[in-house]
């Protein structure tokens, strides 16, 4: 037992080690995924992670943008140390000018998409000088008279904090011989592929083992959400295999989720499948009826496939003698008193309608014998006609001539309908009340609430599913048998 528990406990602590690794593989995953759209916030908030993942996704600085930016932190060191006015300044400006027209005639933002950028860059250039033209724009903004106009710390300051963080979003990313963009994060996702598949090889054989009957790739079937995985495309299908390996490590409890899952799996085929049992069913009652198969039965006559019996006993001659015993036994003596009183009841109406018992009536007594008289009357006919209907059952002459009673009954009906031609009639009515109930009826139970539905069918699950238990001293009425 305690070899059990230890290798139990084993067991759940390397299912969450797996799991865990697998979510860690899964979190790198989301985030190479993520990456590049989100460059510019991780540029803006964590520019450290810019410098050790660019060169996974094979991202470097684009040289004309850069150049730009270098080409201004080296104006600002010109005019810090010669002034705004100098030769120096004024030719560093211009250099400026001329890549500010290079930018905008060349796009380079546009190799990676990001054209957009770009018109934001205009944009905010034409809102500061008051000119529909970017060029014209960018060259009055790096201009000596305008810059000394308007301050030069104030409008370097603009630049360093509206323009600025723009141009240096821009990069460039490496093409590969395959005509793609440079990815290398397989190299990080190597060592994970790596361990999950050697799991899945383990895990493999182990099933294999366990169930001699499956071959290799049935025994991988039984993994199949771990094969994600494996996959070098589509990574983000990981997710599967991870709540998976979550759940089974008792990580997480998705057994809510599976159980939305389930009924709305169950939802969406609950619909379809009812309309198309009950439909299957009311077909082939009509094609009984049409092939004539009601007449044969009714006739006597069938030549129809043969009918099986299970257990050698016809169940409807059972059950009709179970009721009737039922009846006899049990129900007649429960309502006897009900059947005198509405017998004597009668009795004395039938006394008040006779003229001469309306003139007796009046003589001193004869009301209270005729009440004793009703009485007795009315429980000598419910007890004769009880015991009658007793002898009856009891009688096997009596049972064997109401069954030949029954079965001439049966004969002489099948053979009166079938001569005059009502049977005919019958089957017709029938034929278009079943398509009706099609109609009318099937698709009301196709839209019915299948939640509630699903709702009931686990409650009866739960019922059965406990044991009822009975009060020892409760006790079962019994059926006399004759």
């Amino acid at each position: 037992m305690k070899n059990i528990k230890y290798s139990k406990q084993r067991n759940i602590w390397f299912e969450r080690f797996m799991a865990i690794a697998a979510t860690v593989n899964l979190g790198l995953v989301l985030f190479d995924l993520s990456y590049v759209p989100w460059r510019d916030f991780y540029l803006r908030k964590i520019p450290q992670i810019i410098q050790i993942y660019d060169p996974v996704k094979g991202i470097e600085p684009y040289r004309d943008t850069k150049n730009y930016l270098e080409t201004v932190k080296a104006l600002e060191e010109q005019v810090s140390q010669t002034g705004l006015e100098s030769s120096e300044v004024k030719s560093k400006l211009e250099e400026i000018r001329r890549l500010s027209n290079e930018m905008i005639d060349t796009n380079p933002f546009a190799g990676v998409n990001k054209s957009g950028t770009l018109e934001k860059i205009k944009n905010r250039m034409r809102d500061r000088i008051g000119n529909e033209s970017a060029k014209q724009s960018f060259a009055t903004f790096w201009s000596q008279p305008y810059l000394s106009q308007n301050g030069w710390v104030q409008e370097i300051n603009f630049f360093n904090d509206r323009i600025s963080p723009l141009i240096a979003t821009n990069y460039y990313r490496q093409i590969g011989e395959n005509g793609d963009f440079v990815d290398n994060f397989w190299i990080l996702d190597l060592p994970f592929v790596i361990l999950f598949g050697v799991e899945l090889l383990g895990r493999t054989f182990l099933i294999r083992r366990q169930h001699p009957g499956l071959n290799w790739f049935e025994a991988l079937l039984w993994r199949w959400y771990d094969l994600f995985l494996l996959l070098p495309f589509w990574r983000w299908l990981r997710i599967l295999p991870v709540l998976v390996r979550l759940d089974q490590a008792q990580l997480l409890d998705l057994h809510p989720v599976r159980k939305q899952i389930h009924q709305g799996i169950v939802a969406n085929f609950a619909e379809e499948l009812t309309e198309v049992v009950v439909v299957r069913v009311i077909n082939q009652v009509q094609g009984s009826i049409q092939r004539g198969e009601l007449t044969s039965w009714l006739s006597q006559q069938e030549n129809l496939r043969p009918y099986i019996d299970i257990n050698n006993v016809n169940e409807v001659e059972a059950i009709a003698g179970l009721l009737v015993k039922t009846i006899v036994y049990q129900v007649l003596p429960e309502i006897q008193p009900a059947i005198v009183a509405i017998l004597r009841h009668n009795i004395e109406t039938v006394f008040h309608q006779v003229p001469v018992y309306r003139n007796l009536q009046n003589l001193p007594g004869v009301g209270q014998a005729q009440t004793q008289l009703s009485e007795q009357m009315a429980t000598q006919i419910t007890t004769n006609l009880y015991k009658t209907l007793v002898s009856a059952v009891e009688d096997p002459v009596g049972a064997k001539l109401t069954s030949q009673l029954v079965q001439s009954f049966s004969d002489a009906l099948g053979s009166q309908m079938k001569e005059k031609h009502v049977l005919s009639e019958i089957q017709s009515l029938l034929f278009d009340f079943l398509e009706e109930i099609k109609i009318n009826y099937v698709q009301r139970l196709s839209q019915e609430d299948i939640d509630q539905i699903i709702e009931q069918t686990r409650q009866l699950r739960t019922q059965v599913s406990v044991p009822a238990v009975v009060d020892k001293g409760t006790t079962f009425p019994k059926i006399r048998e004759g």
